[in-house]
């Protein structure tokens, strides 16, 4: 009996301990309480009822759900979620070793929720292996800016007035949006003006792309990441910017989520003008003829967009995205020219003035199917399709009209029409596969299809009736196909990094001029080898290296012969003769920690072959220019970037670039070798004021430099902006002056034995004022840029 009782006791203590070594299960659903969606990513956290240090933790998933095991016996569990109030349980029933929460409701927490963004915000540049990542939500002085002023604002990149994009001196730049071409980012006309400050959500600058990038672009590759919200339920921002003169816009962006569809939207509209004022000097010296002229003008654009989109989630592994965009602009541009035309003496023989009045109206169209595929094998393993097509068409009609003040020459009437389309299709296959844990093998294609068809027509007023010019009146069509293969491999460990990549493209170009029946064809394959190179010394210093072969192909309005009669006495034109360039591009840059301060240096050299210049010759009393491959030319640089937090409530950013080039070629025996060197700096300081004020100013200088021809004078401007936060951060007021002083001014001076040429434009000074509201959980737009 005794026995019996020591082996019942005994039993029951082995009992009573397992039973206490047994786990616990802890599990739930986390939503929120606005609209009961489930909150993905939640924090659960097991903590020690008497030291309250942690013992164990999950997240939520993405239907909010989650589950959770421990052995502790004296806990209590918190659930907490960035933006909400944290909810602590304490008191709860063990049953059958499970504690059921059931559903957890977290309720918006607003005190906190503007510190916690305000920390989370990101800093104006990152780095990474092979680009440098610009986030636009830190530029308060791009209020009511479009693209073309966004990209003005990044290191390294720079937009003349014209427009033109170049990087690092080089306008060889390959311009994507999302990572793929668009007639967004289309060369032709001022595609960048529909994309505004507040639709962009980061710009890429990839200075040496690996063999995965299209090897178009010469200098580089910059990719404008488009903003696409994919936080829970129905988010929002709206922004309305006024300026002087006009800058005016509303911006709308919503998204709604829900388990299974992500569906997003802009919405855009506007009004902006160009203001212009231009100078020009032609000076004839085998026939003692100069002509100057100067006046001013302004160019008009009533734009709108509209972007619709949905993300559908088959499951946890594959995304199908359907998205389409529709922009439509409507220009006008009206100026009045002063010419006056003077003899060996300096004395007027004749002047007149030059009317010109232009309408154009520009549709463009974009939609595009993406599927994706994850695998379970590795979270980094994907296979990515997308099929993407763009048109864009322009209807242009413009009329000139001279009108003579002094002289014997008469009054005439001219006019120009232009009937343009566009067609581009994109066929792209991308497939990520990690090894061996530190090892990633990248395989790909991407198909481009580019057609163009340009009808331009010049009349001139004779006898009562408008005649076609015969000389300057054709139609111009471009069909080019590009296909491209490649493979990358990489290597990341600890301390080394290596990425080897080739890439083989075929490029077929057909362009013919109907009237005349000239026809061009260029047939060529290009091997595109690349490879990366990083070294981490330590947390404060690591070092990369890169190089990439490039290709920049002749654009359409390069290639076209017909191009532009605004002033009849300097008229650019096209070469369908023209043939691509091709740069080796060499870069190695350190990147340095140094306390409050990062410092960034990069040692760059390019080398091209064929160089695409724009020469200029005297023709009948005019000048002309049109691109022409011009030898070869050899190009090196320094690049320094920093960034300084000497306080909390002070940043300064600054930026600096010089190059040296050594220029080897000949033209019509006329010889172009020559050396020179161009500069660049930018410095940008933020500072924090009181009640919730930002203040942003930031100075830029371009110096002067010489190309083939002419000497380009130096460049001197500033840019201001003030912020204020209200409502917790809810609303945004914006204030942004660009180009304070009125002083950028674009000249330029030509001067060969035959000829000499000044031109000089300026746009003047930008006065933006914007306000941005956030609903739902979206945040109003930072300075009219991204939602943080």
């Amino acid at each position: 009996m005794r026995h019996l009782l020591l082996l019942i006791i005994l039993l029951f203590n082995l009992n009573y301990v397992s039973a206490q070594n047994q786990d616990i299960e802890i599990k739930g659903k986390v939503i929120e309480s606005t609209n009961n969606l489930a909150i993905e990513y939640a924090t659960i956290s097991i903590l020690n009822s008497e030291s309250q240090e942690p013992i164990t933790g999950t997240i939520s998933s993405e239907d909010g759900s989650f589950s959770i095991r421990t052995d502790a016996s004296n806990f209590y569990i918190e659930v907490s979620f960035i933006g909400f109030k944290t909810r602590s349980f304490k008191d709860f029933k063990i049953i059958n070793n499970a504690v059921d929460l059931k559903t957890i409701i977290l309720n918006e927490d607003n005190e906190t929720l503007d510190e916690v963004v305000i920390q989370a915000e990101k800093s104006k540049l990152e780095f990474k292996l092979d680009k440098r990542v610009f986030n636009v939500g830190a530029d308060i002085s791009s209020t009511g800016a479009s693209a073309f002023e966004v990209l003005n604002n990044v290191p390294s990149v720079n937009v003349n007035i014209e427009g033109e994009v170049s990087l690092r001196g080089n306008q060889g730049v390959q311009i994507l949006i999302n990572g793929k071409p668009s007639v967004l980012a289309a060369a032709d006309g001022n595609a960048l003006g529909t994309i505004t400050a507040d639709m962009i959500e980061k710009i890429e600058v990839i200075t040496n792309p690996s063999a995965k990038y299209d090897a178009e672009g010469t200098s580089g590759i910059i990719n404008i990441v488009l903003e696409k919200s994919e936080k829970k339920g129905l988010n929002g921002s709206a922004t309305l910017n006024f300026g002087i003169p006009n800058s005016n816009s509303f911006g709308l962006s919503m998204n709604k989520r829900t388990e299974k569809f992500n569906l997003f939207s802009q919405l855009g509209f506007g009004l902006r003008t160009f203001p212009d004022e231009r100078e020009y000097i032609n000076r004839d010296f085998s026939n003692n003829i100069t002509i100057r002229s100067s006046g001013e003008g302004e160019f008009n654009e009533k734009f709108s967009n509209i972007l619709l989109g949905t993300d559908y989630h088959l499951n946890d592994w594959n995304i199908i995205t359907l998205s389409a965009s529709f922009a439509y602009e409507v220009e006008d541009r009206n100026s009045l020219a002063n010419f006056n035309q003077s003899d060996a003496g300096n004395s007027i023989t004749d002047s007149w003035l030059r009317d010109e009045r232009t309408e154009a109206t520009n549709p463009k169209l974009r939609y595009e199917l993406q599927y994706k595929k994850d695998f379970k094998r590795h979270k980094d393993q994907t296979l990515l399709f997308s099929a993407l097509g763009s048109s864009f068409k322009k209807d242009e009609s413009s009329n000139f009209k001279n009108t003579t003040l002094f002289g014997d020459m008469e009054d005439f009437l001219q006019k120009t029409r232009t009937d343009y389309a566009l067609e581009d299709y994109t066929f792209k296959l991308d497939y990520t596969h990690p090894f061996l844990e530190k090892y990633t093998l990248e395989a790909g294609s991407q198909y481009v299809i580019n057609s163009v068809t340009n009808d331009f027509a010049v009349s001139d007023f004779v006898n009562g009736e408008w005649i076609d010019n015969p000389n300057l009146t054709n139609i111009f069509d471009f069909n080019q196909n590009v296909l491209g293969v490649y493979t990358t491999v990489a290597y990341e460990g600890t301390q080394w990094g290596v990425k080897l990549g080739v890439r083989l493209e075929n490029t077929d170009l057909e362009t013919l001029l109907e009237n005349t029946n000239e026809k061009n064809t260029n047939n060529y394959s290009n091997f595109f080898p690349s490879g990366h190179l990083s070294y981490k010394i330590n947390e404060n210093f690591s070092i990369q290296a890169g190089f990439s072969k490039r290709i920049r192909r002749p654009r359409l309005r390069e290639l076209n012969p017909f191009s532009n009669i605004r002033n009849n006495f300097s008229i650019s034109t096209g070469n369908p003769n023209l043939q691509p360039e091709f740069t080796d591009s060499y870069e190695i840059t350190s990147i340095h920690k140094i306390g409050k301060a990062s410092l960034n240096f990069s040692l760059y050299n390019r080398y091209t072959t064929s160089v695409i210049e724009r020469i200029t010759y005297f023709e009948n009393n005019r000048s002309i220019t049109r691109p022409e491959n011009v030898g070869t030319n050899l190009t090196t640089g320094l690049e320094m970037n920093g960034k300084y937090n000497p306080t909390n409530w002070l940043s300064i950013n600054g930026d600096f670039n010089i190059n040296y080039f050594n220029r080897d070629g000949e033209f019509e025996g006329t010889s172009f070798d020559f050396k020179g060197n161009r500069w660049s700096t930018r410095l940008t300081s933020k500072i924090k004021l009181p009640a919730d004020f930002d203040l942003e100013l930031s100075g830029d200088y371009r110096s002067k430099y010489q190309n083939v021809q002419s000497d380009i004078e130096d460049n001197i401007f500033a840019d201001f902006g003030l912020r204020k936060k209200v409502f917790k951060g809810k609303l945004i007021l914006n204030l942004s002056i660009r180009d304070v002083f009125a002083s950028r001014i674009d000249q330029s001076t030509t001067t060969q034995p035959e000829f000499f040429i000044y031109n000089s434009r300026q746009r003047g000074r930008f006065t933006s004022i914007g306000i941005s509201y956030g609903f739902g959980k979206g945040e109003a737009m930072q300075f009219s840029g991204r939602r943080r």
